[in-house]
């Protein structure tokens, strides 16, 4: 894993053998922060990145200059690799890392963030149901987004709250905005 843009571009991490996250490719995470760039400012955005598993997006919300990242993983591996990279780039301040399942804390936040991230297993039965529960629950400020990664079988182009989707590869980005009003 490599960081491709920011301050810290180019910083190099092995999550090890045993990782079972599949990260987001380098290729589709560049065209990803190419469009954000050109949206958002990233010093004033607070981003909450679910699913953080090896780190990636959360660490380039960073090196963009984001200062408030919150980063959410159940899995104790990639748990203590996301930690220990925090700790080498001395992050404590920007990324705060929770330990929760993401279905569960969603329900949970009472916090509202300007862009919120989401890379589920492409497996996971309920993915189809992160958008609703992250509008359901009000976690994005007025004006902010959510960008949903997912494989091709998952179609969100009929949901009433997406206003834009790209591929790149085997990934999917789908971009969500809360209703007005």
């Amino acid at each position: 894993m490599r960081i491709i843009g920011g301050e810290l571009k180019g910083r190099l991490f092995k999550p090890g053998k045993n990782f079972k996250a599949r990260p987001t490719t380098d290729f589709a995470r560049e065209n990803l922060f190419n469009i954000l760039a050109n949206r958002i400012d990233f010093e004033e955005t607070r981003v909450l990145d679910l699913f953080a598993g090896t780190g990636s997006i959360s660490f380039e919300f960073a090196s963009r200059g984001c200062n408030s990242v919150t980063s959410v993983e159940l899995d104790h591996v990639h748990y203590a690799f996301i930690s220990s990279v925090i700790q080498q780039l001395h992050l404590e301040k920007i990324i705060h890392l929770l330990r929760y399942d993401v279905l569960k804390y969603i329900p949970r936040c009472t916090e509202k963030y300007d862009l919120i991230f989401a890379d589920p297993p492409y497996q996971l039965n309920s993915l189809k149901e992160i958008p609703d529960l992250v509008l359901k629950y009000q976690l994005i400020n007025p004006g902010g987004m959510l960008v949903l990664e997912h494989g091709k079988s998952d179609n969100f182009a009929s949901h009433p709250n997406i206003f834009e989707q790209r591929v790149y590869g085997s990934v999917h980005f789908s971009f969500f905005k809360p209703s007005a009003g």
